[in-house]
């Protein structure tokens, strides 16, 4: 009874949904042979998310992300002007390069901590955040679980994904900037004139800190420079770390570092959504998108999947809306791919990344008022998509 006193309700919602995959296998509302093509799919995904996971929290110990944050709260030299942009373009690359759910769990709270320690408003940081961890995740096949997903069907090698998305990720990119100013970050709303630049960060074990990094930095350079399969780059990278930790600080391994939460609430979303899919999802899905690989149909896909992402989950909306679209449309897939990473922005749910913020934010007692998030969110999905739809289509 304690343990279960103990569960978050999102602990129960990813039981619930796990649950209820495993019954309509069972009852055979969802046909095995569909749920064993489901669960392979996402196999090496779930590889992948337990061990980057692990290495980005380690990592985090390690106070490589307090160093990178201190070092851009020193270099804005007290001009919110160029905190902002600094603090964009590192939530940019740590989603770009680890990842949108790294992003939500070990950014979120650095810069919450951040703004404490300075003296500065929480929600702005926290909106650049949450926002950039789902729009700045176009670029590479690291950078979201539905990139992963569409790794078949998109076969395109890391070096090859950026240089077809360069460009719709630039215009996220600078949409974001632009309601992230508007909304949260100009002189109105942040409530301040300037702040005062913090000491410099003397973290405690430094051994640690070169080794995490380093780590990360050889992460990146398997998976862009040498093609490594991503859980493979992943594993190996977090066993370093772990073996670095067994070694300086073993107080640190626990089990609670393997995100059981995510690797329950995946496979059971995906059951769940392939269920609905076979039951009438998909007719309704192909004839909301169409099987146009011009312009037109490249909006319709991305308005469906972020529409769909706000409505359930990005993840689920993906691969629903991916069975739908003819094998010959890249374009349009690629779109697909730019409305379930850029749109999920509006709903708490729409991202398991999103979902993570907010427990973050919770824990730290900064408030997100509900109604702005949706509202400011919507503008973001629309004006992003849109955006980045049509950087795409141009550079196609």
């Amino acid at each position: 009874m304690s343990l279960l006193r103990r569960l978050h309700p999102l602990d129960w919602l990813a039981g619930g949904l796990l649950v209820l995959g495993v019954v309509f296998v069972a009852t055979g509302l969802l046909p095995a042979d569909p749920a064993g093509d489901v669960l392979e799919r996402i196999g090496p995904l779930l590889v992948f998310l337990a061990a980057v996971i692990v290495l980005a929290e380690l990592t985090g110990r390690a106070e490589v992300f307090d160093v990178v944050a201190t070092w851009v709260a020193r270099a804005g030299r007290g001009s919110y002007a160029l905190l902002f942009v600094l603090c964009v373009a590192f939530a940019s690359l740590t989603t770009i390069t680890l990842n949108l759910d790294t992003t939500a769990v070990l950014l979120t709270p650095v810069m919450l901590a951040l703004a404490t320690r300075v003296g500065i408003a929480a929600v702005p940081l926290a909106m650049t955040t949450v926002w950039l961890a789902n729009t700045a995740s176009l670029l590479l096949p690291v950078s979201n679980l539905t990139n992963l997903l569409a790794a078949d069907r998109v076969a395109l090698a890391p070096s090859e994904m950026a240089a077809a998305m360069w460009a719709p990720q630039l215009a996220a990119i600078a949409v974001t900037m632009a309601c992230l100013w508007g909304f949260y970050w100009r002189p109105g709303r942040r409530g301040a004139a300037a702040y005062v630049a913090p000491e410099p960060s003397q973290p405690a074990d430094p051994v640690l800190l070169r080794i995490c990094a380093t780590a990360v930095v050889g992460f990146l350079l398997a998976i862009l420079l040498a093609d490594v399969p991503l859980s493979v780059a992943s594993l190996t990278a977090a066993s370093v770390v772990v073996v670095a930790f067994a070694v300086r600080d073993r107080g640190a391994l626990r089990l609670s570092l393997i995100p059981w939460r995510l690797l329950v609430l995946v496979p059971g979303t995906f059951l769940v959504v392939e269920t609905v899919n076979a039951h009438g999802l998909h007719e309704v899905l192909a004839r909301a998108m169409g099987s146009d690989n011009g312009l037109v149909g490249m909006l319709r896909s991305a308005a469906v999947g972020a529409g769909f992402s706000n409505a359930l989950n990005n993840l689920p909306a993906y691969l629903a809306g991916e069975a739908v679209i003819p094998a010959a449309n890249h374009e349009q897939l690629l779109a697909q791919l730019v409305g379930v990473n850029v749109g999920p922005v509006v709903t708490p749910w729409a991202s398991l990344a999103t979902l993570l913020w907010f427990e973050r934010c919770r824990w730290h007692g900064t408030r997100i008022h509900l109604g702005r998030f949706v509202g400011t969110g919507l503008v973001l999905a629309v004006a992003g998509t849109l955006a980045a739809t049509a950087a795409l289509a141009v550079t196609a």
